[in-house]
C-alpha cells in the first residue's frame, strides 16, 4: 500500500510542486537553486514511495497525471503547514543578527536601496542583507522575501503593511533628444514629439486617459516594460519619457518638462508577513528603511 502524503519527505514533496507548478525539471530547478538531475531523483523516489506515476514526461515538459494532479491540493496544504511552522519559529528569534531578504521593484533596488543598505550595514553590522531586485511581486507568505518595497497596497491577509509616501512623477527627455526636436510646449505639443511608453503594462496608457488624453499604444515610437532599460532609453533622446522627480532632476541629462497637468504620484509601501514583522532584525530594517525613503516622498 502507498504512504499518505503526510508520511513522505518534505523535500520531496517540495520537488514534486516545484516540477507541477513550473511545469519542467530546468524551471523548476530554477526556482528551487537545485540542479535537474537532484530534482529528477526526487520525483522517481515520491512515485516510488506512493507507487503511481506523478507526471507524463513529455518533449515540451512534465504534465500532471490524474493521481499527479489529485495531489495538488494536500501538498500545497503542506507547504502551508510547513511555512507556518517556519514563520513562527522565526518569529520567536530575540537577536539582532541574521539575513533580512529585502525585494523591491529595479529602479528601486538601483537607485534608492544600495545607500540605504550602506547605512543599514553600518548602524547593524551583525545584520546581513539580501536584496531581490524584481519587478515581480515575490510571496511573503512563503518566505521568498522577509520585506517587501512595492509600489502599491498589498491586500493579501496576514500581511503588515506601511504606506512611507508618494513618490512625485515628472515628465522629462534628453537634452540630447530637445536639442533635435526643438522645445517642448506643453500637453498642446504631443503630437509633435516622439514618447517612450511601455511593451505590455498599461500603465502610462491609463495615465494619459486619466488626464483626458485616449491614446493608443501605437502613440508610442519606443517601448519596453523593463523600467531601468526604458529610463536609459529616455536618457539617451530616444523620446519624451516618464521617471521619478528625485531620479529625473540628479541627471545631467535630462531636463524636467512641464505637461501642463498633474501627474499621479507613486505610492511606496512597506511590507511583511504579520509573523515576522515583530522579529526583531526585520522589525530593525524595517524602521530604517521607512526612515531613509522619507527623503524621497512627498
Amino acid at each position: 500500500m502507498a504512504k499518505p502524503l503526510s508520511s513522505v519527505d518534505w523535500s520531496l514533496v517540495q520537488a514534486f510542486l516545484a516540477v507541477a507548478e513550473e511545469g519542467s525539471l530546468s524551471a523548476a530547478a530554477r526556482v528551487m537553486g537545485a540542479s535537474q538531475p537532484t530534482l529528477g531523483r526526487q520525483i522517481k523516489a515520491l512515485e516510488q514511495q506512493l507507487e503511481a506515476q506523478l507526471f507524463q514526461r513529455q518533449a515540451k515538459g512534465y504534465v500532471l497525471t490524474g493521481t499527479g494532479a489529485s495531489l495538488m491540493e494536500p501538498a500545497r496544504t503542506m507547504r502551508s503547514a510547513m511555512n507556518d511552522i517556519a514563520l513562527a519559529a522565526a518569529g520567536q528569534s530575540g537577536r539582532i543578527e541574521g539575513t533580512v531578504r529585502v525585494t523591491a521593484s529595479m529602479m528601486t533596488s538601483q537607485y534608492h536601496l544600495p545607500p540605504l543598505i550602506a547605512d543599514i550595514r553600518r548602524a547593524e553590522p551583525r545584520i546581513a542583507i539580501d536584496l531581490v531586485p524584481s519587478d515581480e511581486s515575490r510571496n511573503l507568505l512563503y518566505r521568498e522575501a522577509d520585506i517587501a518595497v512595492r509600489m502599491y497596497r498589498p491586500t493579501q491577509l496576514d500581511l503588515v503593511t506601511q504606506h512611507v509616501g508618494d513618490i512625485p512623477l515628472v515628465i522629462c527627455a534628453a537634452k540630447s533628444y530637445l536639442q533635435g526636436r526643438g522645445p517642448f510646449r506643453g500637453a498642446a505639443d504631443l503630437p509633435n514629439h516622439d514618447f517612450v511608453g511601455f511593451d505590455a503594462n498599461p500603465n502610462i496608457i491609463d495615465g494619459f486617459k486619466a488626464a483626458g488624453f485616449d491614446v493608443t499604444r501605437d502613440f508610442f515610437k519606443v517601448r519596453c516594460d523593463d523600467h531601468a532599460t526604458y529610463w536609459n532609453l529616455v536618457r539617451q533622446g530616444c523620446g519624451v519619457g516618464f521617471a521619478q522627480q528625485g531620479i529625473a532632476e540628479a541627471d545631467p541629462l535630462v531636463e524636467v518638462l512641464d505637461i501642463g497637468f498633474e501627474i499621479a504620484p507613486l505610492p511606496i509601501w512597506l511590507t511583511a508577513h504579520q509573523a515576522m514583522r515583530e522579529t526583531p532584525r526585520i522589525r530593525r530594517v524595517w524602521d530604517l528603511l521607512a526612515q531613509g525613503l522619507k527623503p524621497l516622498v512627498s
